[in-house]
């Protein structure tokens, strides 16, 4: 049997520096969960996110806006929002805060039938 393991998502947050900070908290056989620290990263101009696999983002400090390819503006991401990015939804992050962190928890999962 595996010990059980602990800590908190706001230690050891990353200075800003010029991209994202992505850490692997968790996998398994169909997902993936990742803390992410922005600190001002915006995606490139023209570029899309369009993932094969389902995205749950939660912002937990901080702040974003996220585009949605088919919807006239961004969505205003503060803590405790969060948001489904089906496969195939082609996203972009257009904002975070600059004047500290902006801590995401991203599940990405095995593309799921239905909504549950």
């Amino acid at each position: 049997m595996k010990p059980p393991r602990a800590g908190s998502l706001y230690t050891d947050l990353p200075e800003p520096v010029a991209v994202e900070h992505f850490d692997e908290l968790l996998t398994g056989e169909a997902f993936r969960l990742q803390r992410i620290v922005s600190t001002g990263q915006i995606t490139p101009p023209g570029e899309w996110y369009d993932q094969d696999d389902d995205e749950w983002v939660v912002i937990l400090q901080g702040a974003a806006e996220v585009r949605l390819a088919d919807e006239p503006q961004a969505r205003r991401l503060t803590p405790g929002d969060w948001l489904l990015l089906p496969a195939g939804c082609r996203h972009r992050v257009e904002w975070t805060t600059d004047d500290g962190p902006t801590v995401w928890l991203a599940l990405h999962h095995t593309a799921a039938g239905g909504d549950r």
